[in-house]
């Protein structure tokens, strides 16, 4: 059965010394992505185009990305359990006549930032965005 998928946007990301909260909209809703505080300081590298002194994680994959060939073509949250959700990464490699697509399951937050970074799509299915706890200013 296929999956009605629903574009996400980044509203705003919140920091704490022990977690960061992603907020992501879609429609007219809004809901919270907890993660490690360390990757919300990387997304907000991203979002704020600061440079880091040398390469992250998420650089290296980048990196290695580039040098394949692979582009990152989109990321779908496409479950949630309890408060934890589980997202796949799509990729795409060019083989001559041939286009591979990977689909790769990762955590959600490791997927928002290489999603920044490459100008990638998120979306979400339409059974989490139900499930999710919408969030109010």
């Amino acid at each position: 059965m296929q999956s009605e998928l629903i574009q996400l946007s980044f509203d705003k990301i919140m920091q704490t010394r022990s977690y960061t909260v992603v907020i992501l909209g879609a429609q007219n809703k809004r809901f919270a992505i907890y993660t490690d505080p360390s990757i919300g300081r990387t997304l907000q590298m991203f979002l704020t185009d600061v440079e880091s002194p040398r390469p992250l994680t998420h650089d290296l994959i980048d990196q290695i990305f580039e040098g394949l060939e692979v582009q990152v073509k989109q990321v779908v949250i496409n479950d949630v359990q309890d408060t934890i959700y589980y997202a796949r990464l799509f990729l795409e490699q060019d083989r001559g006549d041939i286009k591979h697509i990977l689909e790769i399951d990762a955590r959600p937050s490791d997927c928002l930032t290489l999603a920044l970074m490459n100008n990638a799509p998120v979306y979400c299915t339409r059974e989490v965005l139900e499930k999710t706890i919408s969030v109010e200013e």
